[in-house]
């Protein structure tokens, strides 16, 4: 008889998420999806504050994406204004940027995936976690702790505090780096080298002894979206957006961020908070896409710096030169991009106007709307504000990256439940693999959820001793 298989809550991600697998009357997986039931309404709540708040009012959606919806929204608040940083304003933005990348990278790794990979999908949960990794391979689990303190430190010598970080104003920054600081961060990146290089290799060793296992989780055809600078170069702060097909050929090749509503659409499932972006001249399902990590190495060029280009060469031969389709990727592409952003800290901090006090462009003007786009750990983040002409909010737009990946965070778990789950002999390391195909995208969900209308609601008054009295329902199916 056929039967569904709840798996609730999905573990080691940020945020609350259910995923369901229907089974046919042979106990094979027939369907599956993934549920994120939680509910942010920002969009609504953000609409009447004035436009420069929007940096430190979004900078809440998230303790770990802080960083990101701080620069997503001082870019927008810039465009608002029509007002371009000073350089050493965006220098400071883009060395803040590369600190959140190193520390939110490592906590995915380190932290929430690296206990599967190292102490094995079919061990006792109550092992398999940071905790475990610390009993049995403590220099592994010291190691991700270090890295992603050192982003960290470099968040708070930039932004003043390590979370919600409130620097970022439009038209550029509100304080300047202290030299001890800039001496302090510059002598600790070699460090930091060593313990991305050490995940990297741990990365390298597993896919080469796992190499079929790799290769075919969550493995499928898909687009990929990202910024690129104008020379189609790696980007993550600034740019422009490309998106290719499976082969890799570029569907749009150089597209204006200010105009991302006409290259992305967006529907809605009923069994889900997060919304599903698609690339519009293919429509929906069709023109759905990936971002972040895979993404951004597929879609880039080149990555232009030394080691991190060097080791991105040698990830594009994994495919002979074509997209690398298998979701497991995304760890190699994560330890890859922490290497990048050190290499980038590193000129950051050696250039001269780091130290540099000329931080902000005033105007007196507002313009109707402006569009702040970055590439955040997770990928693909985009700001949309229009406004009042006294300042105020009118609308907001908020496209995150894990929103972007929503469609093939469904089809990663589908594969991977039809490659693993018997449902007549169920184990828990079946069930593991399938959270783990979530976990290869690090979602964040506090960051990704809104809704269209009305927040779908159940009321329940229950008496003293437990008995339910009466329910109300707002825009709930009972179906």
């Amino acid at each position: 008889m056929a039967q569904k298989v709840t798996i609730e809550p999905v573990t080691r991600i940020e945020g609350h998420a259910k995923i369901t697998l229907d089974l046919d009357d042979a106990g094979k997986v027939s369907d599956a999806k993934f549920h994120v039931v939680e509910f942010r309404g920002f969009e609504k709540f953000v609409e009447g504050r004035h436009f420069s708040e929007m940096p430190t009012i979004t900078s809440r959606i998230c303790g770990i994406c802080p960083v990101s919806h701080h620069l997503a929204a001082a870019k927008a608040g810039d465009a608002l204004i029509g007002a371009e940083p000073p350089r050493p304003a965006t220098l400071l933005r883009r060395l803040m940027h590369k600190g959140q990348i190193i520390q939110s990278h490592a906590l995915a790794f380190f932290h929430l995936s690296s206990p599967d990979l190292l102490i094995g999908w079919d061990a006792d949960p109550a092992r398999r976690n940071i905790l475990g990794l610390v009993a049995e391979q403590p220099d592994v689990a010291r190691r991700g702790i270090a890295l992603r303190q050192f982003g960290q430190e470099i968040i708070q010598a930039v932004g003043g505090r390590k979370i919600h970080p409130d620097v970022c104003v439009p038209g550029g920054m509100s304080r300047a780096l202290d030299p001890k600081q800039r001496d302090r961060l510059r002598t600790g990146i070699d460090e930091a080298l060593e313990h991305a290089d050490f995940g990297l290799g741990l990365i390298k060793t597993y896919f080469e002894q796992h190499a079929a296992e790799v290769d075919t989780f969550a493995s499928f055809p898909s687009k990929y979206l990202s910024l690129v600078d104008s020379e189609g170069r790696f980007e993550v702060y600034d740019g422009l957006l490309r998106i290719v097909d499976e082969n890799g050929t570029p569907l749009e090749a150089f597209w204006d961020t200010d105009d991302y509503l006409g290259l992305i659409g967006e529907v809605t499932e009923d069994w889900s908070y997060l919304k599903f972006p698609f690339y519009r001249p293919d429509g929906y399902p069709e023109g759905s896409y990936r971002v972040g990590p895979l993404a951004r190495l597929n879609v880039a060029e080149d990555v232009p710096t030394p080691r991190a280009g060097a080791e991105w060469e040698s990830w594009r031969r994994l495919a002979s030169g074509r997209p690398v389709s298998a979701s497991m990727y995304y760890h190699w592409a994560r330890l890859i991009e922490v290497i990048f952003s050190l290499e980038r800290a590193a000129e950051l901090l050696d250039d001269p106007d780091i130290l540099s006090t000329d931080l902000i462009t005033t105007t007196d003007q507002v313009l109707d709307q402006g569009v702040g786009v970055i590439e955040a750990p997770r990928g693909t983040l985009i700001h949309h504000y229009w406004a009042n002409p006294d300042g105020s909010v009118a609308k907001a737009n908020l496209i995150v990256a894990t929103g972007h990946n929503n469609y093939a965070m469904n089809q990663a778990i589908l594969a991977v439940a039809r490659q693993y789950v018997d449902g007549t002999n169920l184990q828990e390391g079946m069930l593991n693999r399938v959270e783990a195909a979530i976990r290869c995208y690090d979602p964040c969900l506090s960051c990704s959820t809104h809704a269209i209308g009305q927040m779908p609601m159940v009321v329940q008054l229950r008496g003293p001793d437990g008995t339910l009295l009466s329910t109300a329902t707002r825009g709930v199916s009972r179906g």
